[in-house]
């Protein structure tokens, strides 16, 4: 397999990674991350994973540049990464007792040619007080985190009840079609 440039500076994404065996390097660009308003939630993390990829010239070589963008979407709300600490509480209030969906978009450039995918997964969360939701967001500051939590971490684990999907890309990238597209190319 060709290496593979990784343009995350997610340390879970990294961690599957190396789960997979897949060798990597981590190179980084800052893409604005902005998307037309007329999007669907799926359309939007393919097309800002495809965005990243794009900041990528055509000196890539025979690796291929994997990107990816994580959202969360409740009803027809798209929650990005807080703010700040109470913009990730109110995040996780809305969150609580509810499901929502957790939709990953991923762009692989290879061969001048983009190759993207997304995967979905239903969540569950049963019902979170106040007091666990502001411990968790002032001990774990999960302000790198698309709605406001890492499934990994005391949240996920004290709180989720259910997943309908993959548990990878609830973590941000659906290795188990990853690993298939990678094997495409």
């Amino acid at each position: 397999m060709n290496k593979i440039i990784l343009a995350s500076k997610s340390p879970r994404r990294q961690e599957l990674l190396k789960l997979m065996d897949i060798e990597f390097r981590i190179v980084l660009k800052d893409v604005d991350e902005s998307y037309p308003a007329d999007l669907k939630p799926e359309e939007i993390a393919v097309y800002i994973a495809e965005k990243k990829a794009k900041a990528f010239d055509e000196t890539v070589g025979e690796e291929i540049v994997l990107t990816a963008d994580t959202i969360v979407c409740i009803d027809d709300q798209i929650l990005g990464k807080p703010e700040n600490a109470e913009h990730a509480v109110q995040m996780l209030q809305l969150l609580s007792g509810r499901m929502h969906r957790v939709i990953t978009g991923v762009c692989l450039f290879y061969n001048q040619q983009y190759h993207s995918f997304y995967d979905v997964s239903e969540v569950y969360f049963g019902k979170l007080s106040d007091d666990e939701i502001k411990n968790y967001v002032d001990k774990y500051k999960p302000f790198d985190k698309a709605g406001s939590y890492g499934i990994q971490e005391r949240i996920g684990l004290i709180g989720i009840e259910k997943i309908n999907g993959s548990y990878t890309n609830v973590v941000g990238l659906p290795t188990e079609k990853l690993y298939r597209e990678l094997a495409k190319l």
